[in-house]
């Protein structure tokens, strides 16, 4: 059962990603180690992600405008890219949220969950 257990948290995680980058984002624009720690720490570590697939995802969400950033100095050495949703992701991730997350709240769900 375990072995079944941790091959749906897995696949639940992959599909997972995007909404997690997109919650670290609603409050602020934030560049990748922030995206990741904010990630691994409000999912109580149940979600970690390496570095390369959030850029892989950033670009992506950029390429369609969803997501743009600003570059800003660093602590040391060279400008970071600082990223942030742009209207249209705003809007997309309150779209998202109202479709498939708010479902989660009512009563009928709760308990089906507990």
């Amino acid at each position: 059962m375990e072995e079944l257990l941790n091959s749906w948290e897995e696949t639940y995680k992959k599909g997972q990603l995007t909404l997690w980058i997109f919650l670290s984002l609603k409050d602020g624009s934030k560049y990748v180690d922030e995206i990741k720690s904010f990630i691994e720490k409000n999912s109580e570590g149940t979600i970690s992600c390496e570095e390369q697939s959030l850029y892989r995802s950033l670009r992506k969400f950029h390429h369609v405008s969803i997501v743009k950033f600003d570059l800003k100095d660093g602590n040391k050495g060279p400008s970071r890219k600082y990223y942030s949703l742009t209207s249209l992701g705003e809007t997309l991730l309150k779209s998202f949220i109202k479709r498939n997350i708010n479902l989660f709240f009512k009563s009928s769900m709760k308990n089906l969950i507990q």
